[in-house]
């Protein structure tokens, strides 16, 4: 019985979070695996130690693959902020999830504030078929990475 509640709540957690808009993908892939590492562990073990155990690699697991992905792109932006020229279009697809990005850099400024440059960019994407444009602006960090500001 406590294993078929365990299963259940992981269930709901994992509909739960697939709900969200605000998730990240290491967040999903956490939720997925956890929910994936249950499964497998009450198939393999069937007993409640065995889903737990399922649970923490599954949720380690997910959490990894799914952040790897949201690095593909965070590595690709961060090259248009480095070596993008100014009012040209830059294009990816991420082979991972299937979106796409069209990215074009604006000239680097140094706020008044500031000693590091900073540069503002268009970003078209299509995620899950959606597509969106936002407008961001990045600004180089002490260590020379571009880092997202919020504005």
């Amino acid at each position: 019985m406590k294993n078929i509640v365990v299963v259940l709540l992981l269930c709901l957690s994992f509909v739960t979070a697939s709900c969200t808009q605000e998730g990240t993908k290491g967040q999903t892939g956490a939720v997925l695996g956890a929910a994936g590492g249950a499964l497998v562990g009450q198939a393999i073990g069937r007993n409640t130690e065995a889903t737990l155990i399922g649970v923490a690699v599954g949720t380690m697991l997910g959490y990894i693959v799914g952040n790897e992905m949201d690095k593909y792109d965070r590595q690709r932006l961060n090259n248009v902020y480095e070596t993008g020229r100014s009012g040209q279009a830059n294009t990816w697809n991420n082979p991972d999830t299937g979106n796409s990005y069209q990215v074009i850099p604006q000239p680097a400024y140094t706020p008044a504030n500031s000693t590091q440059p900073c540069r503002k960019a268009e970003i078209q994407a299509v995620i899950d078929g959606q597509p969106q444009t936002t407008y961001t602006t990045a600004c180089r960090d002490e260590s020379g990475r571009w880092v997202l500001q919020n504005r």
